[in-house]
């Protein structure tokens, strides 16, 4: 019996250490030295906030769908931010939004949270 990857995503023990997978990176058009800046800045932000663990970064180039990841994160309570490549943003998971966040220079971080009822 094959047991789906969003189930084994769940199944994997939360880390102690701040540690951020990296979705799409590949594919961006970004100078090295961007992509650093941006992961650092993370790092900077989730260490601020006290938080030890998994996040989740989705380069967004608009073309591809991110929901899956996206809800992985959401459903094991661990912060998911998105990088936009394009003019808009992927659509969120239902029940969910990209919330921008203004303290970043470039204006293209964004934050998923659920949206209250």
């Amino acid at each position: 019996m094959k047991i789906p990857s969003l189930l084994l995503g769940l199944l994997k023990p939360k880390s102690n250490k701040p540690e951020i997978e990296s979705y799409g990176q590949n594919d961006t058009r970004l100078e090295v030295e961007q992509i650093q800046e941006i992961i650092e800045w993370i790092f900077a932000s989730l260490l601020n906030a006290g938080y030890l663990g998994r996040s989740h970064l989705i380069w967004d180039l608009g073309n591809q769908s991110w929901k899956q990841v996206a809800l992985m994160g959401l459903l094991k309570d661990e912060p998911v931010f998105l990088y936009r490549c394009s003019d808009r943003t992927s659509p969120a998971p239902e029940h969910s939004c990209w919330r921008l966040m203004p303290e970043h220079p470039s204006l293209r971080i964004y934050q998923l949270e659920t949206e209250e009822s």
